[in-house]
């Protein structure tokens, strides 16, 4: 079935009503009932273990239905079959076959999900912030010296998930996974007991599914609360890509655009960062005016994604997708390499091949486009960025840099690891000269450090966040 993009009906300045795809009701898409029967079960299979939502702008605007199953919007909304490893996939198929209750498939679902890594990169253990008396903040991360980020209750879900999602434990129903944080008064206060912090991420879910009225409450007592320390304020949304309605004909629309207004006219700097896959997501006339109508409130949007086997594992895509953001007047900032959570198996490249890529998109890109920065992976010690590899005589190695760093002083130090054509992690890497990387027992160290301190003190150990 054709692609339906009949513009009497999605226009720049209006759209129908916003309409949620889950398992209960993905049936009901047109499109769907062309799928063969074993695709629709291998959906009801992964979309029991990994969370699913789409909406009728993705699947009308978005999806080209000609291409299935290869589409890469497809894949990156609707579960995949190879999304969960065979073992896994097996025990749920199996489950489903046997009629069992939803209380067992529920079960067996957790007990799959708990194999997944639900948290990468030491996000429960080491970086979950706390007052100076003790009070812990399960709503916020602090891993970085100058930036937090706060996790709105209200915005832990998003028009559509994509099937990659790192944070796909907020959305599963497991509570014990989530993070999610109501008390503004709580952020404020851990602001004023960390004057080091000059950023504040909204993240989720995404900040943006929340009505305006609620999301200006966090927002507005940041503002009032005068902080002399904090500088940005920053918005991870997906929304532009899936519902760029919400800058444009919702009913909060105007009132969204006004609070961004107030944020600039603050002093603060408002940065958008915006999450693009594909340049199919930059096609629309609404994506094109809903960035213009953001730019026009005074903030900047930054553009990311992490590099995707299946959706966007190619260097002219980037090119162009970096090429298009710059000329909406958006600013590339980070090329992701995917987390070791959830489906990184089906996602995920290999490390080198995933610099080669970058390496020539940039050089395929005016240098406009070049603020653009990666393949870069968010491990448990920092941002490490791949830098490319050295051919040093009868040996090659992994050259790499810290962009951000637990230790401040890690940052653009550049380290070696062997050359390995098939990791696709930190992890999967061992050090080029001795047995471990030179920020391992300073890690180590800083975590052996946060345990023995009382729990006032946990949160400014080793000068900086935990």
């Amino acid at each position: 079935m054709s692609q339906q993009k009949s513009q009497n009906v999605w226009t720049d300045s209006g759209s129908p009503q916003y309409k949620s795809y889950t398992l209960i009701n993905y049936n009901d898409i047109p499109q769907i009932q062309q799928l063969p029967q074993e695709m629709k079960f291998d959906i009801q299979v992964v979309g029991n273990v990994l969370p699913f939502k789409a909406n009728n702008y993705v699947v009308e605007q978005l999806i080209d239905w000609n291409n299935i199953p290869n589409d890469p919007i497809f894949v990156l909304t609707f579960p995949q079959k190879d999304m969960l490893k065979p073992h896994h996939y097996s025990l749920m198929a199996e489950t489903l076959k046997s009629n069992a209750d939803k209380q067992e498939i529920q079960k067996v679902a957790n007990k799959i999900r708990l194999e997944l890594n639900p948290h990468p990169a030491g996000q429960m253990e080491y970086n979950v912030p706390q007052l100076k008396d003790g009070t812990k903040l399960y709503g916020m991360q602090h891993k970085y010296k100058e930036t937090v980020l706060f996790f709105p209750s209200q915005g832990q879900t998003c028009h559509a998930y994509c099937s990659f999602c790192f944070r796909w434990p907020q959305f599963v129903g497991m509570d014990e996974l989530k993070f999610a944080m109501r008390e503004t008064e709580i952020l404020v206060q851990y602001l004023k007991e960390h004057p080091e912090i000059s950023d504040v991420l909204f993240t989720g879910g995404d900040p943006m599914i929340m009505k305006t009225k609620i999301f200006s409450t966090y927002i507005d007592s940041l503002l009032d609360a005068d902080l002399p320390n904090l500088k940005t304020i920053r918005i991870g949304t997906k929304a532009l890509a899936y519902w760029p309605y919400k800058f444009l004909s919702d009913d909060d629309s105007e009132e969204t655009l006004k609070l961004f207004e107030r944020v600039v006219q603050k002093g603060l700097h408002l940065a958008f960062m915006a999450h693009f896959n594909h340049p199919v997501e930059l096609s629309t006339d609404a994506v094109k005016k809903a960035i213009h109508r953001i730019r026009k409130t005074g903030a900047q949007i930054r553009t990311q994604s992490p590099i995707l086997a299946h959706i966007n594992d190619d260097a002219n895509l980037w090119a162009e997708m970096w090429t298009k953001q710059v000329q909406l007047g958006c600013i590339p900032y980070y090329m992701f390499v995917v987390r070791d959570t959830g489906a990184q198996h089906y996602f995920g490249i290999p490390l080198v091949r995933a610099q080669q890529i970058f390496r020539d998109a940039y050089q395929k890109v005016s240098g406009l486009c070049r603020t653009v920065r990666g393949p870069s992976m968010s491990a448990t010690a920092g941002k490490i960025q791949v830098l490319g590899i050295a051919d040093l005589g009868d040996q090659k190695a992994i050259v790499m840099r810290f962009l951000q760093g637990r230790n401040p002083n890690w940052v653009q130090k550049p380290f070696l690891a062997k050359y390995d054509e098939k990791a696709i992690w930190i992890d999967d890497l061992k050090p080029f000269i001795g047995e471990k990387f030179f920020f391992e027992e300073e890690l180590n160290e800083i975590f052996q450090k946060e345990k023995t301190l009382p729990d006032a003190e946990i949160s400014v150990a080793s000068g900086g966040p935990p």
